[in-house]
């Protein structure tokens, strides 16, 4: 047997992780032991029951030695159904943020450029940069909306494979509207990916665009998940709806067999609780209104949300000393003051009722 020495067997050294990457720390948020966690945006309610019946009959027919459907015919038919589109239109993925890897490992890479407005979504940079595609960003105005004068300038000057939109944005919860999304389609050489991770609390979709106008907006990809609205974070599971040649260049990158079949049952049983998820989007909303009232009365700013979160940013005392009070106090939320154009904010996902009075308790007595 090699003997084993400081860099492996025979002391080999290993080779260095690629330089672009070195830099990189992995995408997180801190995991703390708290009573109320509103850090994450996942759903504060479990999902139906009769979800969870119909999920474990279908589980205890599942063939565990066989293969999974590697086409996930039968969960993309049931998505293709529901959004009145092709199957060919529909490509799924585990998580939200493997669908957009997928579409980066096929349109991005060293040679050609992302584009995005910040303050957004860490991962559509993030992810981005481990699949070597050069990033350029823009500024979003000081109420965070779109610039459309400077996505134009950040357009015109990087000639984009790829411009990601997050609508209703995170962090900042505001929704683009369907004006905007058109323009900015309008502008883009490339494609336009309109992240619809929170699109269910929004009052309005880019869906909407693909139907209107198939041919003159096949550029325009929409990305959706079931972590959010669907109670089902735990599963992993995400999709997009786009023109079948996006679809096929999806396929190319993606792992053979990378949806299991628990997942895909998953997915698919929970197209019939509709009902049921508009009422979750609803009480959620609703408690969304109670905080953005209660914020109101504080020394904070804060600004208009069509997600299951509010961003915040407390006045007169620092954000950082903020958050330590609220862990203190056994509540958890998001601290964005470092990231881009965000100094000073914190972001709060909406909980459940109780979880709200805990939090917004926490934070008057830290405000005090």
């Amino acid at each position: 047997m090699d003997e084993v020495g400081p860099g492996g067997p025979s002391g080999r050294a290993l080779p260095p992780v690629r330089p672009d990457l070195s830099a990189l720390d992995g995408y997180h948020s801190a995991q703390v032991d708290v009573e109320v966690r509103l850090n994450t945006n996942e759903s504060p309610l479990p999902p139906p029951s009769g979800w969870i019946e119909a999920l474990t009959a279908a589980v205890a027919d599942i063939e565990f030695n066989r293969y999974p459907d590697r086409q996930a015919l039968g969960l993309r038919g049931a998505l293709a159904d529901s959004h009145g589109v092709g199957v060919d239109e529909i490509f799924c993925a585990n998580g939200s943020n493997e669908v957009l890897q997928c579409l980066l490992l096929a349109y991005g890479g060293p040679s050609r450029t992302a584009a995005l407005f910040e303050p957004t979504y860490t991962l559509h940079r993030h992810i981005s940069r481990i699949t070597g595609t050069p990033v350029a960003t823009g500024p979003r105005r000081a109420d965070f909306a779109l610039d459309l004068d400077v996505v134009a300038e950040v357009v015109a000057g990087s000639d984009p494979a790829l411009t990601f939109l997050c609508s209703p944005n995170n962090p900042t919860g505001r929704a683009d509207s369907l004006d905007e999304i058109t323009a900015v389609a309008g502008m883009v050489p490339g494609i336009l990916v309109v992240d619809e991770a929170y699109g269910q609390f929004a009052p309005s979709s880019a869906l909407a665009l693909r139907g209107s106008d198939p041919a003159g907006m096949r550029h325009v990809v929409v990305v959706r998940t079931f972590s959010k609205t669907w109670s089902m974070a735990g599963t992993r599971l995400g999709y997009l709806v786009a023109d079948p040649e996006v679809v096929r260049a999806c396929e190319l990158v993606a792992l053979p067999y990378h949806l299991d079949a628990a997942k895909q049952e998953a997915g698919r049983l929970a197209l019939d609780f509709v009902a049921e998820m508009n009422a979750r989007v609803a009480a959620i909303a609703e408690e969304r209104g109670r905080i953005a009232a209660a914020f109101a009365e504080l020394p904070v700013e804060t600004w208009p949300s069509d997600a299951n979160f509010l961003l915040f940013r407390p006045t007169g005392k620092a954000a950082t000393a903020v958050w330590s009070d609220l862990v203190s106090a056994s509540v958890l939320v998001r601290d964005c003051s470092a990231w881009p154009g965000l100094t000073g904010c914190l972001r709060v996902t909406v909980g459940l009722p109780e979880e709200n009075d805990r939090f917004l308790a926490a934070l008057t007595e830290s405000l005090r």
